[in-house]
């Protein structure tokens, strides 16, 4: 009869494992959907930053490019158009980033970072852990000393 409530129980425990594993593999799952659509949200949003900034950026390169130009004609002064060849330089950046190939190539040089130099990757003392996290927890807690007692 022991034998029998025994083996039971056991099955149960087993049972019971194996559902708080499929619970946590779950909840796992759950908790990379989100970091990941929070991700692409966050993403989206400067990517809409950058077509935003571009248009105002854009305005403003092409009424300075035309007064300068119209100075520089003018006054016959071509050293007036110098400041349109850094702020050429800013808008091509800005398209790069609202309609072009930037993002793509930022994660293809960040993919190749992380297989080829992921010691620059390293944090600081390694890995935080519990402990570390307890012991600072700890140390920057001023309940800690009241609750202790």
């Amino acid at each position: 009869m022991g034998f029998l409530l025994s083996k039971s129980m056991e099955q149960n425990f087993q049972k019971q494992q194996e559902f708080m594993l499929l619970n946590a593999r779950l909840q796992l799952e759950r908790q990379l959907q989100m970091q990941n659509q929070m991700r692409e949200r966050q993403m989206a949003m400067q990517v809409a930053w950058s077509r935003e900034f571009l248009k105002y950026f854009g305005s403003f390169f092409s009424l300075t490019t035309l007064a300068l130009t119209v100075g520089a004609v003018k006054k016959r002064k071509p050293g007036l158009l110098a400041p349109v060849v850094p702020l050429s330089f800013i808008l091509a950046y800005q398209m790069d980033a609202a309609y072009g190939t930037l993002t793509h190539r930022m994660r293809e040089e960040a993919e190749n970072i992380m297989a080829s130099e992921s010691e620059r990757l390293d944090l600081p003392h390694g890995m935080p852990t519990f402990e570390s996290i307890e012991k600072s927890r700890r140390v920057k807690s001023h309940l800690t000393s009241l609750l202790e007692k």
